[in-house]
């Protein structure tokens, strides 16, 4: 080893030493907490606490009420830690084409919207539109769904097997909607495998309509000097609930999605309240729904005044080592604002590092719970080291707590409660992410 090598490692040791020494009287976490709290959250008694199984998402709502309670948060909303609100949920009764006296397959349409009766004939004068044998099926599918008003879809025979496939994506799935939109006259987009329009058609649909109670957790400590000033911790509790089975297994655990995030939350939420130094107030929320259109964080980020927000961290699977390697984060849209940057300083002296997300056709920026806050103008920020490119378990039975790796889980946690330390005693500010325009 030459000198120059020798006083290189040397440096390396000193700063890391002294990263340890600053936080050696305050344990951030432990394996044995995030063990006990993932293998909960994880567990087959949660059945894969899907948002739209009240009883099976009560039961980790509890749960995390319950460690909130214990840590000393105080609640954000209501007293059990709640944050409530309703959703409107429409499940398919029965649906039917009559196309020029013809009835049409099941697998030859979809039915994208509408309200909870849809009657449209040849005097209901709505547009036209084709997806020819020369366009992308999925690209044109999902432009022609998410446009505001109604249509009828034409599509070239060439892609019938595509629509076939997306029908049984979509066969059977509850639509979700406020109890605003639950009405006749949603907008209601029908894709159907035809070369030509008829003079004589009927195309009928009858859902049943239900309210469906949905809550976020959520837990403050308030702060000291700053109180008006929030800082967010959060992740989503949700996942997909029973699906199809692999073998004898039907259960989604979602172990890394998301209960790897939620380990995170609650165990910042233990650090900082030890610690007892934060002068912003520190807001800790789980939110649920995020699976089915995170309609807990746009709950939470509607209700909340956004210029009040200093910044969001948002933690999204975490269970496994990022692209980068061990001891890594990546953060979406890493350079819409200096959060990652300011965290960054906060590492001198570890081998932690913050990466841009590495997966920019995702935009996955606007993806996830952090979205809202972002699009208002707040730093708000998904942290993850999800290689979500060639992760086999995701949304899948095999997502379990033997398949992460819980260590990553720790150091994840301890890079993200000590890079924030300066944000949330007041001695750093982020700069704002530019506002979407409306």
């Amino acid at each position: 080893m030459n000198k120059t090598t020798a006083l290189s490692l040397f440096f390396a040791l000193t700063l890391q030493f002294s990263f340890a020494q600053k936080h050696k009287d305050r344990q951030i976490t432990s394996t044995e907490n995030i063990s006990r709290i993932i293998n909960t959250l994880a567990s087959d008694d949660m059945r894969g606490r899907s948002a739209l199984s009240v009883p099976d998402i009560s039961k980790a709502a509890d749960f995390i009420a319950s460690e909130f309670k214990n840590i000393g948060l105080k609640p954000y909303a209501e007293e059990n830690f709640r944050q409530s609100f309703v959703m409107n949920k429409s499940k398919l009764v029965s649906q039917s084409i009559l196309w020029d006296g013809q009835s049409v397959a099941n697998e030859q349409y979809i039915i994208v919207g509408g309200g909870a009766i849809i009657n449209i004939d040849e005097h209901s004068n709505l547009p036209i539109v084709k997806i020819s044998a020369d366009d992308d099926f999925s690209q044109k599918f999902r432009e022609y769904a998410q446009k505001p008003e109604s249509a009828i879809i034409l599509v070239d025979k060439k892609h019938e097997a595509f629509l076939a496939r997306f029908k049984k994506i979509y066969a059977g799935r509850d639509n979700i909607t406020t109890q605003d939109k639950a009405n006749t006259s949603a907008p209601s987009k029908v894709f159907i495998v035809a070369d030509k329009m008829v003079d004589k058609f009927q195309i009928s649909s009858l859902r049943q309509e239900e309210a469906l109670p949905m809550f976020n957790v959520a837990g403050i400590i308030p702060g000291k000097s700053k109180s008006n000033e929030f800082v967010i911790f959060s992740s989503h509790y949700d996942h997909i609930g029973i699906i199809q089975a692999q073998g004898q297994d039907s259960i989604a655990n979602g172990a890394d999605d998301d209960a790897s995030g939620t380990t995170a939350l609650i165990e910042l939420a233990r650090y900082y309240k030890k610690l007892n130094s934060n002068e912003r107030t520190l807001i800790f929320v789980a939110f649920t729904a995020e699976e089915i259109g995170m309609f807990g964080s746009k709950y939470f980020s509607n209700n909340i005044d956004p210029e009040k927000v200093t910044a969001m961290i948002n933690i999204e699977m975490i269970g496994k080592d990022s692209r980068f390697g061990q001891n890594s984060l990546y953060i979406t849209g890493f350079d819409a604002s200096n959060l990652g940057k300011l965290m960054q300083e906060n590492l001198k002296g570890s081998s932690f590092t913050f990466h841009p997300d590495p997966y920019k056709t995702q935009n996955l920026f606007y993806r996830s719970d952090n979205a809202v806050l972002a699009a208002l103008g707040v730093p708000a920020h998904t942290f993850s080291t999800s290689q979500i490119d060639k992760d086999a378990y995701y949304h899948t039975v095999k997502d379990e707590v033997s398949t992460l790796d819980i260590n990553n889980i720790k150091s994840s946690i301890e890079a993200i409660a000590a890079g924030a330390i300066g944000i949330i005693n007041g001695k750093q500010t982020p700069s704002r992410v530019e506002k979407l325009r409306n």
